[in-house]
């Protein structure tokens, strides 16, 4: 089983920049992919970006691409999502997950999820 915890989220003005990071529990955090997820007031859950266990393979949604890049140290058990030139529509609370090695962009497919950091983009 692994917990996740984030944190590095808060208000930060357009065009600007903030670090993400995801600490996980457990001895086997470098089994699972890796993701990070978004959810805006009154949307659904969205794919943000995820990781796979060696850090050998990458996918973002389109809205991110360019902007944020997604990583992993698995000797810290964390995974990290830079976000630059962010913008106001970036506004939610973003949560990690681990999860599966396919499908890495559907959030049903993820197993275990944080609480959730507020990330607030002002324009």
């Amino acid at each position: 089983q692994v917990q996740v915890v984030e944190s590095g989220g808060g208000l930060v003005q357009a065009g600007g920049s903030l670090r993400l990071s995801c600490a996980a529990s457990g001895r086997t955090f470098s089994v699972y992919t890796m993701g990070w997820f978004r959810q805006a007031p009154g949307k659904e859950r969205e794919f943000v970006a995820a990781i796979t266990r060696s850090a050998g393979y990458t996918r973002y949604a389109d809205s991110v691409k360019g902007r944020f890049t997604i990583s992993r140290d698995n000797a810290k058990n964390t995974v990290y999502l830079q976000m630059n030139s962010l913008k106001p529509e970036d506004t939610a609370v973003y949560y990690c997950a681990a999860g599966p090695s396919t499908n890495i962009d559907n959030p049903y497919e993820y197993d275990y999820w944080g609480q959730g950091t507020q990330v607030t983009v002002s324009s």
